[in-house]
């Protein structure tokens, strides 16, 4: 189309007739106005060509992880840095712990390929970063990353000291075979609560159906499930993950003090004598059918039941497991 004739000179930065009356014309730009230069923008830094003074400081922001100086752990000096992915905000890092399956001791420690590659490239530490390690013995080592490289790390162990206790409650949990994450959910919060062994219980009413590589790629996932869930909580002693057994193998090698199945119509938890070896019965999502029931107290298994209503197959086991130790192990 044809183009519009110029304003005239006097015309020049004013509003056409149709805008002059609408609410807020006075903050719209003007047509032939002068512009805004743009590294004068507010939002960049600057105002009429002068610097704004700097804000206050972000409480919690660019602080460096801990370090070793003179042999032993200080915190980070008032105004150091953080290293950080540009891609992501700086943030305050809290000791990093990790499990590492080989015996330890002081002084200084090839890590295993896998575990460099998740240290140095993952999370990006770097040397000079203090670290917690711990090899499921029940001691627990600090020390100094002295070497990060693209496929290996090494560590200066430095300090030795006793981890965290066991519950003198030892529990086996039989978990019935569940779909992928309910089964993941039940053995991490599981060894959140301190259970000491867990095996997988095929039963009558299992979805699930492992064989050969798939059941040994899947112990290999359950275990390291456990140990995300040990170095997360603070626990200093790896669950015993056993393979998948049928349910009348499992009943038949239990001698724990006291064996329980839950079951929605039974004797409350409490009303049992305290054990110092307890075993765990839970159903897959179907639950155990009335002969597997019977089966269970036939080898020695007392009913009992959490609560008036049913829980599913993921968290019966937590909730078993936290009534437990509340009334015979160390949540008393």
């Amino acid at each position: 189309g044809a183009r519009r004739a110029a304003a005239p000179a006097g015309q020049r930065g004013v509003f056409p007739a149709a805008l002059r009356d609408y609410p807020g014309a006075d903050r719209l730009p003007r047509r032939g106005g002068q512009r805004r230069h743009r590294h004068r923008h507010p939002r960049r830094g600057q105002r009429g060509g002068q610097r704004l003074p700097p804000g206050p400081p972000r409480s919690g922001l660019n602080v460096a992880a801990p370090s070793f100086r003179g042999g032993r752990f200080q915190r980070p000096a008032a105004g150091s840095k953080l290293r950080a992915c540009r891609h992501y905000p700086r943030i305050a890092m809290r000791l990093s712990r990790f499990f590492v399956d080989q015996p330890l001791s002081l002084g200084q420690h090839d890590l295993p390929e896998a575990q460099a590659h998740y240290i140095g490239r993952v999370l990006r530490h770097a040397t000079g970063d203090a670290v917690q390690l711990f090899d499921g013995s029940g001691r627990e080592y600090l020390g100094e990353l002295v070497e990060v490289g693209k496929r290996n790390v090494r560590v200066e162990l430095r300090e030795q000291f006793a981890g965290q206790p066991d519950s003198p409650l030892r529990i086996h949990l039989g978990q019935g075979l569940s779909r992928g994450e309910r089964m993941d959910w039940a053995i991490q919060k599981a060894t959140e609560l301190g259970v000491a062994e867990i095996t997988p219980i095929v039963s009558e009413r299992c979805e699930v159906r492992l064989k050969d590589e798939r059941a040994d790629k899947r112990l290999q996932h359950w275990r390291q499930v456990a140990i995300s869930a040990c170095e997360q909580c603070g626990r200093s002693s790896l669950p015993l993950i056993h393979p998948p057994l049928a349910l009348e193998d499992w009943l038949r090698g239990r001698d724990d003090d006291l064996r329980l199945v839950l079951h929605p119509v039974a004797a409350p938890l409490a009303s049992h004598a305290p054990p110092s070896r307890l075993a765990f019965l839970v159903g897959p999502e179907g639950g155990l059918s009335d002969d597997e029931v019977e089966q269970a107290q036939a080898a020695g298994f007392h009913a009992a039941r959490l609560g008036p209503r049913v829980l599913r197959t993921e968290t019966a086991p937590v909730v078993a497991l936290a009534v437990a130790q509340q009334l015979w192990g160390d949540f008393a």
